[in-house]
């Protein structure tokens, strides 16, 4: 494999023998490596969850590096390389943008987001150029599909899915989605099982708000909201599910 791999894997537009491109092979090996981020699509709305990586007590955590608001009924989950993840979310966001102001009605979700692969798979097929280290969750909803849960990745490829992970461990978050997903799960059940996954397919032993963020794609009243989850609910519900870290001793 090592040989046959460093022939071709130097350009990302060059096939192997075999048929395969190393290059987006290896950006999908770099996001298997990144903080994990969960989706499931309930029949209320979406939760979007993942893991926050604390880098330094002295960091101001103002923004979230994985959770962005793209327009007013999409959001994303990110697992990868930020700053190329940041590139596409503008882009993302400008096209939403355009589309609103062309035909004054949102952007259907599964358009917005092959928009976004079609950029994604140019940067496997041009000379020069390296793919996006960066797989995305996007959740949204529309008038023609309802709410939507989609996963792409560097190579431009993307599918719907009811509930899915991206990141490390995803194979693990995967198979207990596989088994604990319910077809007519409620929003406040999906943020308890995308908890459950999260504390089992991450490192730490204990969790806490610190370690953790949560944003939801809803819809009450008839109007689309993108809500992050507060720190003192997501405690709440890993006391509950007795998944929280012990209080420290006074």
């Amino acid at each position: 494999f090592d040989i046959m791999a460093r022939r071709y894997d130097s350009r990302t537009t060059i096939f192997s023998p075999e048929g395969r491109l190393y290059q987006v092979e290896y950006a999908m090996e770099a996001i298997s490596h990144a903080g994990i981020c969960v989706g499931i699509l309930a029949a209320d709305g979406i939760v979007l969850g993942a893991e926050k990586k604390i880098t330094s007590k002295l960091l101001e955590m103002n923004t979230s590096e994985k959770m962005y608001k793209v327009d007013d009924h999409l959001a994303t989950g990110v697992a990868g390389i930020t700053a190329d993840a940041n590139i596409l979310i503008n882009y993302a966001r400008l096209a939403a943008q355009q589309y609103q102001l062309t035909y004054h009605e949102p952007m259907p979700v599964e358009q917005l987001v092959q928009n976004v692969c079609d950029r994604k798979q140019g940067y496997t097929q041009f000379g020069g150029l390296r793919p996006f280290g960066v797989s995305f969750l996007w959740a949204g909803w529309d008038k023609h599909f309802g709410f939507q849960l989609f996963q792409s990745d560097p190579s431009g490829n993307y599918g719907g899915w009811k509930a899915t992970a991206i990141g490390s461990n995803n194979q693990a978050a995967q198979s207990i989605l596989k088994q604990e997903y319910k077809n007519e799960i409620t929003l406040q059940e999906a943020l308890k099982l995308s908890m459950k996954v999260l504390s089992k397919s991450m490192d730490s032993t204990t969790l806490s708000s610190e370690k953790l963020e949560f944003v939801t794609v809803s819809r009450p009243e008839n109007k689309v909201v993108y809500g992050v989850v507060p720190d003192q609910l997501i405690d709440d519900i890993l006391k509950e599910l007795d998944l929280a870290a012990a209080a420290p001793e006074t």
